[in-house]
C-alpha cells in the first residue's frame, strides 16, 4: 500500500510504501476509493489537536470497498462498500457509552487522528464503526457526507426546530446541511469569508435566501446559526444575529480563541452550543436523510500524491465545496 504519512506537527506529508495492514479480531482492510478532505484534517497536520502519536495518516472521509475480514467480521462482505468516519472506535463501557452519548466516550479512538485514515490507498477500520453505503453515488461524492455530512447533520439537530438558520462558512458540510435544511423547509442565510463570491453564489445556487459576508446583518433575526468556521470571532457576530431564545451552535472540533463580548448579546435566553464527533445512529439517520432529500456534493478531486497542496488550498480558503483525494 502506499500513504501520505504525518511524521511531526506541522510537517508535509510524505508519500510513502508501507506493507498491506492485516485486519485484527473484529476489524475489516478497506481498499480507499476516494477521501474528503477535512478542515479537522488541517488540526491533525498543523499539531493543533492533543495526543497525536507520529507517524500518523490523515483523512477520516473514507469511501472504498472491503478486501479483507479479520476474525469474527459477520456483519460486512468482501467486495462491499462502505464509509469510514471519524468516530472510529468508543469503549462502550463508560457513562456516556452506556447512556447512548458515545460521541462523548471517554476512551474514544478516532479515524486519521489516533488510528491511521484514508489519506492511503488501504485502512484497517473497526467493522462496528462502518457503514455500509450500498452503489448510489460515486466515491467522490459520497465521500464528503462522511464528516462533513455527518457533523453537518448533528449540529442542525443541535439547531432545534429552526425556520431562519444562519451558516457562517459554507465550505463542505454548510453547503451539504443548506440543502437538508431546505429540503426542510428552513430559510438558509449564508455568511462566508467578506469578498468570497464563489461561495456565495453556490449558496445561493443551492437556494440560500441570502448571502453575505460574516459581519454583514442579515435581512431577518435568526432562529439559530451554525458556526462551521473555526474561527472565534464570529461567535459574537452570531449571537448578535439570532434572535431571543435563539442557539449558536459551535461545530467545529477546534476553534480559535472566542474574544470577550457583552453580556447583553447572549441574555435574552439565547444559547451557546457545542457539537462533539457523532455517534453512529447519527450516521444511520443522516445517510437515510441524504438519500431522501437528494443531496448533491460538489467536490473537486485530486490525486493522493497531491495531498499537500490541498491541504494549503483549503488553508487560504481556496475550495468552494469539499475537495476529496483519490489513489
Amino acid at each position: 500500500m502506499f500513504a501520505m504519512v504525518l511524521t511531526a506537527p506541522g510537517a508535509a506529508l510524505r508519500l510513502e510504501p508501507r506493507e498491506d495492514p492485516v485486519p485484527g479480531p473484529g476489524e475489516v482492510r478497506v481498499k480507499v476509493g476516494a477521501c474528503g478532505v477535512c478542515r479537522t484534517d488541517l488540526h491533525v497536520v498543523d499539531g493543533e489537536l492533543p495526543g497525536i502519536a507520529y507517524p500518523i495518516i490523515p483523512g477520516h472521509e473514507v469511501v472504498g470497498r472491503v478486501d479483507a475480514l479479520g476474525p469474527g467480521v459477520t456483519s460486512l462482505d468482501v467486495g462491499e462498500r462502505v464509509g469510514v468516519p471519524w468516530l472510529g472506535y468508543t469503549c462502550g463501557e463508560c457513562s456516556y457509552c452506556r447512556c447512548g452519548r458515545e460521541n462523548l466516550c471517554d476512551r474514544p479512538r478516532f479515524t486519521g487522528y489516533t488510528r491511521d485514515g484514508g489519506f492511503a490507498t488501504h485502512l484497517v477500520a473497526d467493522a462496528r464503526y462502518c457503514f455500509p453505503l450500498g452503489e448510489d453515488g460515486s466515491d467522490v461524492a459520497v465521500a464528503p457526507l462522511l464528516c462533513a455530512g455527518l457533523i453537518g447533520w448533528r449540529s442542525l439537530v443541535m439547531a432545534g426546530d429552526s425556520k431562519h438558520l444562519g451558516i457562517f462558512g459554507f465550505g463542505a458540510a454548510g453547503h451539504i446541511i443548506a440543502q437538508v435544511a431546505r429540503w426542510q423547509g428552513r430559510s438558509v442565510y449564508a455568511f462566508t469569508r467578506a469578498g468570497d463570491v464563489d461561495a456565495q453564489r453556490l449558496a445561493k445556487s443551492l437556494g440560500a435566501d441570502w448571502a453575505g459576508g460574516s459581519e454583514d446583518a442579515p435581512p431577518v433575526a435568526l432562529d439559530a446559526a451554525i458556526i462551521y468556521a473555526p474561527v472565534g470571532e464570529l461567535v459574537p457576530l452570531a449571537l448578535r444575529a439570532v434572535r431571543k431564545g435563539g442557539r449558536v451552535v459551535c461545530a467545529g472540533i477546534h476553534m480559535s480563541d472566542i474574544p470577550s463580548f457583552p453580556y447583553d448579546i447572549l441574555w435574552g435566553e439565547r444559547q451557546l452550543l457545542s457539537v462533539a464527533n457523532l455517534t453512529r445512529n447519527d450516521g444511520i439517520e443522516f445517510l437515510k436523510v441524504a438519500a431522501r432529500a437528494g443531496i448533491t456534493t460538489h467536490t473537486t478531486a485530486f490525486p493522493l500524491r497531491e495531498a499537500n497542496e490541498v491541504l494549503s488550498k483549503l488553508r487560504a480558503g481556496q475550495i468552494t465545496g469539499a475537495a476529496v483525494l483519490q489513489p
